[in-house]
């Protein structure tokens, strides 16, 4: 029996909101039954002394240390923009005025 339906597919396609034709309907339903399918056996090899763990290597977390360093002033940072307004780059206006 498989793990997810057509039916199931096409529900998920509405929630969505995605407009899938009766093709892709299979299609995915085919795709998303294997994916299921392979997460199934996956769950059933996993044991519980085994600590969870998103990579088998370790990582360890490699970061510099904050320092101050000198940067560009306003002007020096602006000085290249086609248009500037209060210390900040004036862009076209994309919303209208009430939002």
């Amino acid at each position: 029996m498989p793990a997810i339906s057509r039916d199931e597919v096409a529900h998920l396609a509405r929630l969505s909101r995605l407009a899938l034709s009766e093709s892709e309907l299979d299609q995915f339903a085919g795709q998303l039954d294997s994916i299921l399918s392979h997460v199934r056996t996956i769950s059933e090899v996993a044991a519980a002394d085994v600590p969870a763990t998103s990579s088998p290597n370790p990582a360890t977390n490699v970061i510099r240390p904050d320092a101050v360093v000198p940067c560009l002033t306003p002007e020096q940072a602006l000085s290249g923009a086609p248009a500037v307004e209060e210390q900040r780059f004036l862009v076209p206006q994309i919303l209208g005025e009430a939002e």
